[in-house]
């Protein structure tokens, strides 16, 4: 582990911290119990201006538009040269997956904000409590993943490039504007289920669909499930719109609806998707 994520996880362990982002301030001895130290959340009826301290929440004008962020949009990228080894925090050593696909688990949620925002992240990113990201603990460095609230059912797709939460309690830590999104920032946390999205599994290569922006809607190794999924949406998806296929992808069969020429008429039908079968696309360019 190179210096920079000692020092961080050191940080992490003196102020009890749901994520590896630096904080402000000293680190070399633990917050004194001044009215001025930074407490963990009061009970969730309390927690109305931030995911983990009471004073971090937004800025004081956060952006307008933050129900227009758009999700993460999954690509190959390679693993990150050190934020992916083994480390300790908080007395207990953590091994960090390197698959980026078949990771499915339950639990809890946490976010957090502007006490962090600028810090740097495990991965050496400034962490941006307006970009779709997130922290965990084990999942590769980069990855994506989807994150779909058990209360509500509405979902997020995020680039995991941090370490965290490192409460024994919580599953993840979302960035302000997904957990935004998710709609629990004034409960500070809520149940959610976390599932690994592989990019290589959504594209390749040599797939055969000309350019453009497409909707995968979902993925069979069997490909009677495949082209029933297709004639489901065929008859919910409102006209015009482009066709909906069933194209295989090495091993799987992969329901598309596209091309779009726009990421604005693949927003559209998304939300159609949504609201009529309770379906959440996933995005994705070629």
């Amino acid at each position: 582990m190179n210096a920079r994520a000692a020092t961080v996880l050191s940080a992490c362990a003196l102020i009890l911290v749901g994520c590896t982002s630096t904080p402000p301030g000293p680190v070399k001895q633990a917050l004194p119990p001044t009215p001025t130290a930074k407490q963990p959340l009061p009970p969730a009826s309390a927690a109305k201006k931030g995911g983990y301290y009471l004073d971090d929440g937004p800025e004081a004008v956060p952006p307008p538009n933050l129900d227009e962020v758009k999700d993460a949009v999954p690509r190959i990228e390679p693993p990150h040269r050190y934020a992916n080894r083994p480390y300790d925090a908080m007395g207990s050593t953590y091994t960090p997956d390197t698959s980026v696909s078949g990771y499915q688990k339950e639990g809890v949620a946490s976010w957090y904000g502007k006490r962090f925002h600028g810090k740097k992240t495990a991965s050496g990113e400034r962490y941006d409590m307006y970009a779709m990201t997130a922290a965990h603990r084990t999942l590769p460095i980069p990855s994506y993943a989807r994150v779909t609230s058990l209360a509500t059912g509405k979902s997020v797709v995020v680039r995991i490039n941090d370490r965290g939460p490192f409460s024994k309690n919580r599953l993840i830590d979302l960035s302000y504007v997904a957990a935004h999104k998710l709609d629990y920032l004034g409960a500070g946390s809520t149940r959610v289920r976390v599932e690994s999205i592989d990019p290589a599994q959504l594209d390749e290569a040599d797939a055969p669909l000309s350019s453009g922006i497409y909707l995968q809607l979902g993925a069979f190794s069997n490909q009677e499930k495949a082209q029933k999924l297709r004639e489901k949406v065929q008859v919910n998806i409102e006209s015009p719109a482009p066709p909906v296929q069933v194209v295989q992808i090495g091993k799987f069969h992969r329901v598309t609806l596209g091309p779009y020429a726009t990421d604005e008429a693949a927003d559209v039908d998304g939300a159609r998707l949504q609201q009529n079968l309770g379906m959440k696309a996933i995005k994705l360019a070629r």
